[in-house]
């Protein structure tokens, strides 16, 4: 397409925006609603992945090693548990720091259990990590068979609980994302098919007087386009601002525990690019749909 001709398609196209000013307004309504929904959405769902992630990576094992063990025997304990295929590290824990991990999780109550510093009745442990946390099951009960791994727990029952709801959640996720996605672009397309049914005599003069179909098409595809666009911008800014707030906000309040939300740059970059790119698409998509039953003069 020849410059020339691609300055007056984009000059028609404005020209029609203007001209149509309610319609226009509706449009760009429509697209900055329908994003705005699938923004906030998608914001809320990445950070509850992440955040699933984060607690599937914190799960391991904790291999409690029988007192009668040696510190030869605690090697050799160790190195088979490294020999398992599906393990990813395993971290030897003293019992003095266990009992004072203890005493600084329960807080004052803890304070108690200093009583058993001098003759301290819990476990050396090891703390195993998986490669998945699908494997973790499965090595727990190959570590169980191995000399001197005293008692193997994982908390099995809040584990699959939790892989279960994760699991769930992912996938409903995921299917509400899409089902916002077609609702949206359905939206739009009847929105923007009212602006143009409202046009369909100039449509059919310019297909008496020879227009091309391509020629026809072109304003009403950089139309979607712009509409698409300028509906993004209100939905990009309110969710980034409103993120940056919720960010500082929770992270302050998180600070020092393994769950942490996407960090905002370059998460609401990513976002911004996204809600663009989708409203360009379903803008552009919502025009050449609906400019096609017009063309059949």
């Amino acid at each position: 397409m020849k410059a020339r001709t691609l300055r007056r398609h984009m000059k028609e196209s404005l020209r029609n925006l203007a001209r149509n000013g309610w319609m226009t307004f509706a449009s760009i309504s429509a697209v900055t609603v329908t994003l705005l929904l699938v923004g906030v959405f998608f914001v809320i769902m990445m950070n509850l992945n992440k955040v699933a992630t984060d607690i599937e990576e914190d799960v391991s094992i904790r291999v409690h090693i029988d007192i009668a063990a040696t510190k030869e025997d605690q090697d050799t304990l160790k190195s088979n548990i490294e020999k398992i295929s599906e393990v990813d590290s395993v971290v030897y824990s003293p019992k003095e720091d266990e009992l004072n991990n203890l005493i600084s999780s329960l807080g004052e109550e803890g304070e108690a259990f200093k009583l058993f510093e001098q003759d301290n009745p819990l476990y050396d442990v090891f703390i195993v990590k998986t490669k998945q946390p699908e494997h973790l099951e499965s090595v727990a009960k190959k570590i169980e068979d191995l000399d001197f791994a005293f008692k193997v727990r994982y908390g099995q029952d809040d584990v699959e609980k939790l892989f279960s709801f994760i699991k769930t959640s992912r996938n409903v996720g995921l299917v509400l994302i899409v089902g916002l996605l077609f609702t949206a672009m359905f939206l739009i397309s009847n929105t923007i098919k009212i602006t143009i049914v409202a046009r369909r005599k100039e449509i059919e003069i310019m297909k008496l007087v020879g227009a091309t179909n391509s020629f026809i098409r072109w304003p009403f595809f950089m139309e979607g386009l712009m509409l698409g666009i300028l509906g993004s911008v209100i939905p990009i800014s309110f969710i980034s601002m409103i993120y940056r707030y919720s960010y500082e906000y929770i992270s302050s309040k998180l600070q020092g525990h393994f769950i942490q939300l996407l960090e905002f740059n370059p998460f609401m970059f990513q976002v911004g690019g996204l809600l663009v790119l989708l409203g360009a698409f379903i803008g552009i998509w919502g025009s050449v749909m609906s400019v096609r039953k017009f063309l059949k003069v």
